[in-house]
């Protein structure tokens, strides 16, 4: 399907953009039209990553960053808005995965998971949130969150409540943009084929006396439409969500996961 240039003279900052969802999303806004700046921790840009801005060197850039630092993220967006303008989509995404079960969950991964998946997703997206207020301009923040968050499980107690927390703060910033004209919604993706799947099934296997692998097919199978999502299918919700044909929709969280979840 060739592109509608829909993101054409907007700036979208993507965390977590390393690979997975969040590669697919950076993927799926260049070529849409808009200017890119892609972070992720490490300290230099993964394969795909440095693939992406080899093909639009003009319009995609990587940073470095731990969203967990709270003060070097205003540093961080007014480095990107040098290069590409204001921030004005910006694509919350990064996030890390644990699991045990609840009476043996230590405060160290709840400290770990809390400490990204809600402090830092919370701080970006005010950083940006100021930003845009302060130059009078309009924008869309899209926050990940997860099937995970709309449910809880015996196993993933941290990381449900995690993303609990990720969809309470979209209504709630919604709720406080929507008189600047700022829109913000989430995505729950449900099961997706990711290189973090691989962790996730070998936690499933240790505590559930599973073999390598038999959790993931089990959850692709259990999934109405019969498969589990792949990052692609995240982007097209994304792309939606960061244009203009998304005008009218905020303070919402999107299930994109195959009908697991019905709201």
């Amino acid at each position: 399907m060739p592109s509608l240039q829909r993101l054409k003279g907007h700036h979208a900052l993507l965390t977590g953009a390393g690979g997975g969802i969040g590669l697919a999303v950076a993927e799926a806004f260049v070529a849409e039209g808009a200017d890119c700046t892609l972070v992720d921790l490490a300290a230099q840009p993964s394969a795909g990553v440095k693939a992406l801005i080899a093909g639009a060197p003009d319009r995609a850039g990587y940073a470095a960053a731990d969203v967990t630092k709270v003060v070097t993220l205003g540093p961080l967006i007014d480095a990107a808005a040098a290069r590409f303008g204001t921030v004005d989509i910006l694509f919350n995404n990064a996030a890390v995965f644990d699991m045990a079960p609840l009476l043996e969950s230590d405060e160290g991964m709840y400290d770990k998971l809390f400490a990204v998946n809600v402090k830092g997703a919370f701080f970006v997206m005010q950083a940006v949130l100021k930003r845009l207020v302060d130059a009078g301009k309009t924008g869309s923040v899209i926050n990940l969150a997860s099937q995970a968050g709309r449910r809880g499980e015996a196993l993933v107690s941290h990381y449900c409540a995690s993303k609990a927390a990720v969809i309470s703060y979209t209504q709630s910033a919604a709720l406080a943009m929507a008189p600047h004209g700022i829109r913000v919604n989430g995505i729950a993706p449900g099961v997706v084929d990711t290189p973090m799947w691989g962790q996730v099934d070998a936690l499933f296997a240790k505590y559930e006396n599973l073999k390598i692998g038999e959790k993931k097919l089990a959850v692709g199978r259990a999934v109405p439409l019969g498969r589990m999502g792949v990052p692609a299918d995240i982007a097209g919700a994304a792309v939606f969500l960061a244009s203009a044909e998304s005008r009218y929709i905020t303070a919402q969280t999107l299930n994109v996961d195959g009908g697991s979840v019905m709201s």
